[in-house]
């Protein structure tokens, strides 16, 4: 797909409608915990302004409930006290320390007072938009809500990649009703290296997917399946692979659903010729937990009351030298329990390996694995990192994303 992006519009003097993914994590008292997603807007947001636009930013924050849904006045009281703390007031607070600069905060999200601020604007001016979930419109695309957004926009700019797969009023619905929408730089970012992978990889070509559920990642799969050149499996949905190679699995993790899956890729892998990794020996526990008793043991040799919670030395040994050989090397899922420092060996493993060689192109999904490669502050010594979890696995499934296909074609 090649789409308008932010440089091809001119924005002097026009009213940018952005949308931004500032969905970050809080604090109990409502402050911003991590303002990645914030910074990863910046370059969009200081364009925009540098070049003389207007800009009004909207996002959503957290899953604010309806109070008239409550069943008690208890109830009601306390989804009211939650959805104070998903106001955009922490984020605004946070972006004009980010940009040194003035940014209004409105407290709707459109109707009079809204554009009667926004028509009030001048150049350079930034102006934040209220929670768009507050407004039962957004998540059920509502072409009215999406009518009264567009008024606020003479052209629109989509800079929250992880929203793109969700069809909403202000992600997809607003851009029915404004001329020009382009993608800001971290979309178009997104859309490049995606595209690199899908469509012209350099070659040879290797997948790493781990995570919970093989169920949860049929799609993804059988789209890999004919596009890369080595298939690596890890993380918890390893055991499923191996309970479905006869294998004993103790208590590790299963998807019961997934087995057949399983089984099915492995058969369809080896007609086309892949090559398919899976574990040669596994870190087990005795408990979830940091301190609980561990040893490593081969495939198959799992007992009872044991779980496995990272790869073991040897397969990260044959993963790590397939990824040698790779060009290009796309990653999404853990391939252990990385958030405890026992079980994180492999998947530490893996990122330090993308992060030192210089002639591997790294794609890093979304979600955990995003996470895990910021926490060994790696993420900068990656090809890309990708801000959308969600957004980015709708991409390696080979969907068309709603939020992108909206956006002006290039000519």
């Amino acid at each position: 797909m090649r789409k308008l992006s932010i440089e091809d519009l001119d924005v002097k003097g026009k009213r940018v409608l952005m949308r931004v993914d500032f969905n970050v994590p809080q604090h109990e008292d409502g402050t911003v915990r991590d303002d990645t997603r914030i910074r990863a807007a910046l370059a969009s947001i200081n364009y925009v302004r540098d070049n003389g636009g207007m800009l009004v930013l909207m996002s959503h924050l957290g899953r604010p409930k309806d109070p008239n849904d409550a069943d008690t006045p208890q109830e009601k009281a306390n989804v009211i006290a939650k959805n104070a703390l998903l106001k955009m007031d922490c984020v605004a607070d946070r972006l004009r320390e980010l940009i040194d600069g003035n940014v209004g905060k409105l407290d709707d999200v459109v109707g009079p007072e809204v554009e009667a601020a926004v028509a009030a604007m001048a150049p350079g001016d930034i102006l934040l938009l209220e929670n768009t979930r507050f407004n039962k419109g957004e998540t059920k695309n509502d072409p009215e809500l999406a009518r009264q957004l567009a008024k606020l926009g003479d052209v629109y700019v989509s800079d929250a990649f992880g929203t793109v797969h969700r069809a909403h009023a202000s992600t997809e619905g607003v851009t029915h009703y404004i001329d020009q929408c382009a993608a800001g730089f971290l979309v178009a970012k997104e859309m490049e290296f995606f595209g690199r992978v899908l469509n012209n990889p350099e070659r040879p070509l290797t997948a790493i997917l781990g995570g919970a559920k093989v169920s949860d990642k049929i799609t993804v799969i059988e789209n890999l399946l004919d596009l890369v050149d080595t298939l690596v499996i890890g993380g918890g949905m390893a055991y499923t692979f191996m309970k479905a190679q006869g294998y004993e699995i103790g208590d590790s993790l299963l998807d019961e659903a997934g087995i057949d899956v399983a089984a099915a890729v492995m058969e369809k892998a080896e007609t086309k010729g892949l090559e398919l990794l899976l574990p040669r020996d596994t870190v087990v526990a005795d408990a979830f937990a940091e301190d609980a008793a561990s040893k490593v043991v081969g495939v198959g040799e799992i007992e009872p009351g044991w779980q496995g919670l990272d790869i073991g030395p040897k397969t990260i040994e044959t993963f790590c030298e397939a990824l040698r050989r790779s060009k290009t090397v796309v990653w999404n899922g853990p391939v252990g329990v990385f958030e405890m420092a026992k079980f994180s060996v492999g998947t530490k493993a893996i990122a330090e390996l993308l992060a030192s060689d210089d002639a591997i192109t790294s794609v890093i999904g979304g979600g955990d694995t995003a996470a895990a490669v910021m926490q060994f502050g790696l993420a900068d010594k990656m090809s890309h990192v990708s801000t959308g979890g969600g957004a980015s696995l709708e991409m390696l499934e080979g969907k068309q994303l709603p939020g992108l296909v909206a956006l002006t074609d290039a000519s």
